[in-house]
């Protein structure tokens, strides 16, 4: 085991979104703080060079999925992943973070000692394992796993002759071309692989336990347009995004006031783009309120326009078995395939899944609690990035970055070497996450919780973060601030 005897100021973990994003802060932010980013893949990317099934795209506009600090400049709104992906790359390339990652470094367990303050974090490189150094643990490794996602095992599946694959690790000599193809989900991977596959299958099927609210938005936006023909590049950008963040911030709250109407609409709008005769009642009509999950997006109603063309159905049902033809439902209807593909969800995995202890003790995020939504009780100088589930991963991402840089400042300045919270009497508990969505629920028990009150309190509004983020107090009386010794 190698130990590297130099401590860094910071160590981000992960070099997609998130972890560029956060270089970039700390640069600008504080300019002499020393730094790495560990990516356990070859590449930049994170999310968007993972997923390479067809037609992978954003659910989220780029003009609020994009950084802040770098316009988004591409013409379409709801952007394809190899857009992405160049475009993180050319962030990283342009502010000179790229010669600061440390490819295929896959972070196994991280060590505080507070007699120290630091963390010693254990690295696989090349099947050796690496001991790092660091003052501050930064980690922007997401929240699924990217080793495995969630995979229902259904009866007869080895009696099928045809192919089932997962969208997470889409094979690179599937051919679905002329071929019958069932998608088992409804989700945003589903609803972006159903018209992309539809193009040149035979035939496609959506196979859904449950509908799911489904919205088409324009590819590209007129206004955005028009900014860019009045307006310098930047200008333009923050103008079209500060109109994102707010329309979608009031729709939101709307949606949540009167979801009997909200659903009204939705569902209105799925039936203007199916046309009279669609079983819309059955197929796009969720039972829960808008936003108890994540409404999906389709980019000028393409998952309609494969529907309306015959290229493409939705089938409201629950998987009996697998049979050598394809599967059987619990209605009796037998649907044929050549593919199955199971979009049936992520495998929530937080802080990438690494082994954590506090000075020689184990630390469980399922039993701490979450300080503004970025730092867990009890952890030590250590912040996580979650985004969103409302509104664009980056816009929380942003923020968060800026808080750190915020928070290094004030221990330099006060010379302090340690920071953490500590959980407060009184504050009764919440899941970390309001959602029903099944990836969710199953992952209740690894989750953080949050509070019932500031700043334990997720809030999901990016301008109430925005204000307490930016322009709230360092030292509130929850962060507490120690020098090398004991934990304070």
């Amino acid at each position: 085991m190698f130990l590297d005897p130099e401590p860094l100021d910071v160590l981000i973990v992960g070099a997609g979104l998130s972890g560029i994003g956060a270089a970039w802060h700390l640069q600008k932010r504080c300019p002499g703080k020393t730094y790495a980013v560990l990516e356990s893949r070859a590449a930049i990317g994170g999310t968007w060079d993972l997923f390479r099934y067809p037609g992978v795209r954003s659910d989220s506009d780029m003009y609020t999925l994009g950084y802040g600090f770098q316009p988004w400049t591409a013409g379409k709104a709801i952007a394809d992943g190899p857009s992405i992906r160049r475009y993180i790359e050319d962030t990283a390339r342009k502010s000179g973070i790229d010669r600061h990652i440390r490819f295929n470094h896959k972070v196994v367990a991280a060590h505080w000692s507070s007699s120290e303050a630091l963390w010693r974090v254990e690295v696989e490189v090349d099947g050796a394992v690496q001991v790092l150094q660091t003052r501050f643990l930064y980690m922007c490794s997401g929240y699924y796993s990217y080793d495995e996602a969630y995979r229902p095992t259904f009866s007869g599946e080895d009696s099928f002759r045809g192919r089932i694959v997962q969208p997470q690790f889409w094979p690179r000599d599937l051919e679905w071309r002329g071929k019958r193809v069932v998608v088992v989900g409804s989700g945003a991977t589903a609803v972006t692989l159903v018209p992309s596959m539809a193009a040149e299958a035979a035939h496609v099927t959506m196979l859904q336990r449950s509908p799911t609210y489904i919205v088409s938005r324009p590819s590209e936006y007129r206004f955005a347009q028009k900014y860019r023909r009045w307006l310098p590049e930047k200008a333009a950008y923050l103008a079209t995004r500060w109109r994102v963040i707010v329309e979608s911030m009031l729709l939101y709250r709307v949606t949540r006031a009167k979801p009997d109407l909200a659903k009204q609409k939705i569902v209105a709008m799925a039936r203007r783009q199916l046309g009279p005769g669609y079983d819309v009642d059955t197929h796009f009509t969720p039972r829960y309120k808008p936003w108890d999950q994540r409404v999906c997006v389709v980019p000028d109603g393409d998952l309609f326009k494969a529907i309306r063309s015959g290229r493409a159905s939705v089938v409201t049902d629950h998987i009996e078995r697998f049979d050598e033809h394809g599967l059987l439902l619990k209605s009796g209807q037998a649907l044929a395939a050549d593919i199955v593909v199971l979009a049936t969800g992520l495998k929530v995995k937080l802080m990438g899944g690494i082994a954590i202890t506090v000075d020689g003790q184990p630390f469980r995020a399922n039993d701490a609690m979450s300080y503004k939504g970025m730092m867990l009780s009890g952890l030590p100088n250590c912040v996580m990035t979650f985004g969103y589930t409302n509104a664009s991963w980056t816009l929380k991402a942003d923020l968060t970055a800026e808080y750190v840089c915020r928070l290094l400042r004030h221990m330099d300045r006060h010379r302090q070497a340690i920071a953490v919270v500590h959980r407060e009497a009184g504050v009764e508990p919440r899941p970390f996450l309001g959602f029903t969505s099944g990836y969710v629920q199953r992952a209740a028990r690894e989750l953080p919780q949050q509070g019932s009150r500031a700043p334990w309190h997720v809030h999901q509004n990016y301008l109430q973060d925005m204000l307490t983020i930016r322009f709230g107090r360092i030292a509130d009386g929850i962060m507490h601030f120690g020098a090398k010794g004991t934990l304070p």
